[in-house]
């Protein structure tokens, strides 16, 4: 499928009100064991790129170059539509544009922006502070604007919650779909009556959930989050929490054993491993066209 295909799938899946779940993809190992499910998006994650790619915490030390790079990689490499974290749009509105621009030609399918000062930090840390908010609805006009395809859905979050209440979270939502964002994200409510009032200020708009677990907001499950008006959940942490807890914990094991005979956590075998990175295909064309040297 592709770029444009898949962003007409998502567009569909949005349109038609059937509820997007979407697990978080830092890199194409994590990409491709989801790719091969039935999930109908995944979550390319800021925090897993800054962290997997850089080594660095989500405080806005990923460049556009840094994030670019991995939006193509993973879209190429998948066939499931791609959802992308941009943090700002990496500046002003001209970085918007060119935001934009670098990331619907590199295959996302929808595109996320915030309304955070920079640097920016993660949702569910500390100290995060919001630009007025006539200077996001201008990023989201611009990007707007600067879509060629109309299904390249943009997705504008506001972090304002924590500063400033959940009234103002609300009043930026509304703003924000007002200068034409496809999907509101509000980050970080802190209950579940916080996410039935997010629900309930915008019927008939489609609203993004970020489910980060071990965050400030509870865990709901897809259905629950459908019935009070979501169209998208994402789990960006679940990937590279499970990833990093299993590794400490077979390193570990090996550390103290000297071998890796009683590591005890789930492991693909070789030949499954093989069958991801997709050696079968190469294995046909050397059948095909290789020399036989014997």
């Amino acid at each position: 499928m592709d770029a444009t295909a898949k962003r007409e799938k998502l567009a569909e899946h949005i349109h038609n009100k059937e509820f997007v779940l979407a697990p978080g993809v830092y890199d194409l190992i994590s990409a491709k064991v989801a790719d091969r499910l039935d999930f109908r998006a995944l979550y390319m994650t800021g925090y897993g790129i800054a962290a997997s790619h850089l080594g660095l915490p989500d405080a806005g030390l990923a460049s556009y170059g840094d994030v670019v790079d991995r939006v193509r990689k993973i879209a190429h490499g998948t066939s499931t539509p791609l959802i992308c974290d941009a943090d700002t749009g990496f500046g002003g509105l001209l970085n918007v544009k060119h935001t934009i621009e670098g990331f619907e030609e590199a295959g996302c399918s929808a595109i996320q922006i915030e309304d955070q000062e920079i640097p920016k930090k993660c949702g569910h840390t500390p100290g995060r502070r919001v630009v007025p908010i006539e200077d996001m609805v201008e990023k989201i006009r611009v990007a707007v604007d600067t879509r060629r395809d109309s299904n390249f859905l943009i997705i504008a979050r506001t972090d304002s919650r924590a500063e400033l209440g959940m009234n103002e979270a609300i009043k930026r939502g509304k703003a924000f779909h007002n200068a034409g964002a496809d999907i509101v994200f509000i980050e970080a409510p802190e209950s579940e009556n916080e996410i039935r009032e997010i629900g309930d200020a915008f019927p008939n708009i489609p609203l993004l959930a970020n489910m980060s677990d071990f965050g400030k907001t509870p865990i709901l499950n897809a259905d629950k989050l459908k019935e009070i008006g979501f169209a998208i959940s994402i789990f960006p942490g679940l990937s590279f929490l499970t990833a990093a807890g299993a590794l400490d914990s077979a390193y570990k094991t090996l550390l103290n054993d000297g071998t890796s005979d009683h590591v005890d956590v789930p492991r693909l075998t070789l030949p499954e491993m093989h069958k991801l990175m997709g050696f079968e295909d190469v294995w046909e064309f050397e059948k095909r066209y290789a020399r036989d040297n014997n």
